[in-house]
């Protein structure tokens, strides 16, 4: 297999006999077993990284207390970042291609590191708003450009559990960064963009130490053939890709609801801040708490049909919102669409990485990050304007209904994408079989 010939596995390369390692033993545990050493330089690097994610939940309070912007200027301010997010993932993944994983990576973790610096020594809203747009862009880079060498290094059948581990870790760093940037912020927001830009100048330094360049030889040869304008533009050109982005860009709608529509209703039901608090905190300890073992049951069914379940949980538990609240119910809500966020987040990028040619990886990466970047810009304006036009059931039912029309198309379109990677799978004789 390609992913054996690149690196031998992390368990049976440990040090000491495997009963003795407790780290192979945890890594087990997490169904982590017979990924290779690479993959897991990646996410050990990547769980430093989120440790030290402290500027993004806390852009908009750093600038409304320390700087003493206005709300609407924070709220500028904050789209910029995001829309500068937005084009840093077709650019990463373009650049994933042409110049190589590794490049990338170690270049867009040092880039975005200085862009952090950046925003947190300027002064003026000028300066602000530009580096809040540079770090957009730098600072998201990288991570078609992770998800490309996950693609190079973990053969198909294995690639839901290689993506499942790595969200799960993402999900428990930020878990813990957000305490820890309450602290320091404590001590003075400047604090934040600097141990920020540490831990992501050192997950930079572990990728350009330990991470050997991912991109397959004949990738590299055949990406030559195309532009780089070309290569943004391919994703967008597959109908196959397409059909399967948009029940994603469907169910990310729904996802970024939580952020802005859900805490407005629940807060208009009668909610307190701290009852909001507990109802949200069921999403990260059911991710952190049920990811590694949920991944293992998701691996042994169809990808469509994984996909469909997911689109199901989401409408449900969205749907449920519906509802007047308490916080027993809203807690179940969340749990029911945090569950359908589990199933989805390891099988549909595992499905772009069987729907890309090899060398335009990254590339089909970066389209669907795109995907997110657009939701999360999308959600709260549509949300918003449902909320002060039709009300919250509306909203919620809407919601619901877009669940499971996502849930439908996934089924629908299954046939198209399995005929692709059958396609895709002759060209490329070293691919396993893979459900889907």
């Amino acid at each position: 297999m390609l992913a054996r010939a690149r690196g031998q596995s992390f368990l049976s390369t440990s040090v000491g006999h495997p009963a003795m390692n407790p780290v192979a033993t945890v890594l087990r545990a997490l169904g982590g077993g017979g990924l290779p050493r690479t993959y897991w330089v990646l996410w050990v690097g990547t769980f430093v990284n989120r440790l030290g994610s402290f500027v993004a939940p806390f852009l908009a309070l750093y600038l409304t207390r320390e700087r003493g912007f206005s709300v609407e200027q924070a709220g500028f301010i904050v789209a910029l970042n995001g829309a500068g997010a937005v084009l840093a993932a077709p650019l990463g993944g373009m650049l994933a291609d042409r110049v190589g994983r590794r490049l990338t990576l170690a270049g867009g973790l040092w880039l975005g590191s200085g862009a952090m610096l950046l925003i947190g020594h300027s002064e003026t809203p000028g300066r602000i708003a530009v580096a809040a747009f540079l770090l957009g862009i730098l600072g998201d880079l990288y991570r078609p450009a992770v998800s490309a060498a996950v693609a190079d290094l973990v053969p198909p059948q294995d690639r839901a559990r290689a993506y499942g581990l790595l969200y799960w870790v993402i999900n428990l760093g930020f878990a813990i960064a957000l305490p820890l940037a309450g602290l320091l912020a404590g001590l003075g927001y400047r604090l934040l963009f600097i141990a920020d830009a540490v831990t992501t100048f050192l997950y930079g330094c572990c990728v350009w130490a330990f991470v050997p360049e991912t991109r397959p030889p004949e990738a590299r040869a055949a990406h030559a053939e195309h532009s780089p304008l070309g290569a943004v533009l391919t994703p967008f050109r597959d109908s196959v890709y397409l059909a399967f982005c948009l029940p994603v860009f469907a169910l990310a709608l729904l996802f970024h609801q939580s952020f802005m529509s859900l805490p407005v209703t629940l807060t208009q039901q009668g909610l307190t801040p701290a009852q909001y608090g507990l109802v949200m905190s069921v999403n990260g300890v059911l991710i952190v708490a049920l990811q590694p073992f949920v991944v293992r049951g998701v691996g042994r069914v169809r990808r469509s049909t994984a996909l469909a379940v997911a689109g199901v949980l989401t409408a449900v538990g969205f749907g449920l919102h519906a509802l007047p609240a308490t916080v027993p119910l809203a807690m179940a809500a969340v749990a029911v669409w945090t569950l359908g966020e589990i199933v989805h987040s390891p099988v549909a990028p595992s499905v772009v990485a069987d729907l890309a040619p090899a060398e335009l990886r990254g590339s089909y990466q970066g389209a669907y990050h795109m995907m997110w970047g657009l939701a999360s810009s999308v959600a709260p304006a549509l949300g918003g304007a449902m909320l002060g036009h039709v009300g919250a059931t509306a909203l919620w039912a809407g919601c619901f209904c877009v669940g499971l029309a996502a849930a439908a198309w996934h089924l629908t379109i299954a046939g198209a994408r399995r005929r692709r990677v059958e396609t895709l799978r002759l060209e490329r004789p070293e691919m396993s079989a893979s459900l889907d």
